[in-house]
């Protein structure tokens, strides 16, 4: 099953999503060791700047999707002001079909 992470930055907070930008595609690399992540990547605002993340992760639970979530590096950072964890159909555009 898919899940979708909607993640809204807290305001301000761009340095902190530099500064840990490394770890947290360091993490993504290691979660997609198995195929975890389906696609990912940030959210911009109206200068271009990221402002917030979209990750979409293949888990078996809404449970084991929400781990995933709080194990981001940018979540333990308190980067984002929220992070809505959705399950999610991907219809249009699927690689596999």
């Amino acid at each position: 099953m898919l899940f979708a992470f909607i993640c809204q930055d807290n305001p301000g907070s761009l340095q902190l999503r530099m500064d840990t930008r490394p770890e947290h595609v360091e993490w993504l690399n290691s979660i997609n060791a198995d195929g975890t992540v389906t696609f990912a990547g940030p959210f911009l605002d109206a200068e271009g700047k990221p402002n917030g993340s979209l990750v979409v992760v293949k888990a078996e639970t809404i449970e084991r999707a929400r781990a995933i979530a709080a194990a981001d590096p940018y979540a333990k950072v308190g980067l984002f002001a929220s992070v809505d964890v959705r399950p999610w159909n991907w219809v249009f555009n699927k690689p596999e079909a």
